[in-house]
């Protein structure tokens, strides 16, 4: 590990993703801005379940339709997502307003409608980070190379130590990344998303079995903005002292 001025490097950005449908693809970036809400742009739209009960989870997932990793939303302004309509282009090539009652008809199915959350759609924290030793490591537990997407990161780090899962040791501490600082909050703990293919969308239950088994129930970590600021592929990542 190399020592600078603030801290210790750790690795450095080899990938960005925002997603500006919950649940829906994610778009990936070669550079980011960052507010205090997460990553600009990020999840600033979702689909509520009708049949949700009032205080139950009641957003529209892969876990109940896998194929919504093949619905590609993008912003008509990339450069201001926050102020930008959202567009999203079907599995089968069509382009719908996000807010387009077309759209929701074609997901009718699963009796949902859409909403804009200014602070965006998170389950726990506006941020999730995770390694590429991380995933290296759960591919050889399951016995193939798993695809990073599959665990819809923001950021994923190319570690220096290129094993084991260097984020655990990370949480409680700061992160510098770019012009960001941010703060790891926790561990992430994995649902039955992780467990569909975002290519295929066919689900494989023993990936979420081995996160259980060995690894507590979860891998990577969540964050939260200490200093908004930009990030961009290639910036190295530090852990401040």
């Amino acid at each position: 590990m190399a020592l600078s001025s603030t801290g210790v490097r750790v690795g450095r950005v080899s990938g960005l993703w925002r997603y500006p449908v919950k649940s829906m693809a994610g778009e990936p970036l070669a550079r980011a801005d960052v507010t205090w809400h997460g990553m600009s742009g990020d999840r600033r739209w979702a689909f509520v379940r009708n049949a949700a009960v009032r205080n139950g989870f009641p957003w529209l997932t892969l876990r109940e339709r896998g194929d919504l990793a093949h619905y590609q939303p993008s912003f008509a302004d990339p450069l201001r997502p926050d102020q930008s309509a959202v567009v999203v282009r079907t599995p089968a090539g069509a382009t719908f307003d996000v807010a387009d009652p077309a759209l929701a008809q074609e997901l009718h199915a699963a009796g949902a409608r859409p909403i804009k959350l200014d602070r965006g759609a998170f389950d726990t924290f506006p941020l999730s980070i995770i390694t590429t030793g991380s995933i290296r490591g759960l591919s050889l537990a399951v016995g193939r190379e798993l695809d990073v997407r599959r665990f819809r990161p923001n950021v994923l780090v190319e570690t220096d130590e290129p094993e084991g899962f260097a984020e655990d040791g990370w949480v409680g501490r700061e992160l510098l990344m770019g012009g960001l600082r941010l703060r790891v909050d926790k561990r992430d703990g994995r649902c039955a998303v992780i467990t569909i293919d975002p290519v295929t969308t066919q689900r494989d239950p023993a990936i979420l079995r081995a996160v259980v088994t060995d690894r507590e129930g979860c891998l990577g970590v969540y964050g939260s903005t200490v200093m908004p600021g930009s990030l961009a592929i290639g910036d190295e990542v530090i852990l401040q002292a």
